[in-house]
């Protein structure tokens, strides 16, 4: 468990700076909604192992998604880097397939 949240966090770290420094930092990127996608989508299927019950997945669910929020709210303090509601749609649909992926696995 302790290597699980380990894990977890560091992904969550990792998001987070590669969410939060100017894309002149970055290298070019291949399809910025596909790597909010997958990166949301990661985040999801390593918290949702750390949870007990469905309410406990609910609110670590709800919890990423705010988390997207805050984030693009946030890149609005760094250069060259603005809100944008695809992205948090790109984050939210990660989570959503994520989810709807340990549902009918019964993994939920």
């Amino acid at each position: 468990m302790v290597l699980q949240l380990a894990i977890f966090f560091t992904a969550c770290a990792a998001v987070t700076l590669g969410c939060l420094v100017p894309n002149s930092w970055l290298p070019r990127l291949p399809n910025d909604k596909l790597m909010h996608f997958g990166a949301f989508g990661t985040l999801a299927a390593l918290a949702l192992p750390l949870t007990d019950s469905r309410g406990e997945a609910a609110l670590a669910l709800a919890g990423l998604l705010v988390a997207g929020w805050l984030i693009e709210c946030l890149q609005q303090l760094v250069p060259q880097r603005s809100f944008c509601w695809r992205d948090m749609a790109a984050n939210a649909a990660g989570i959503g397939c994520v989810a709807i992926g340990a549902l009918l696995t019964g993994t939920l």
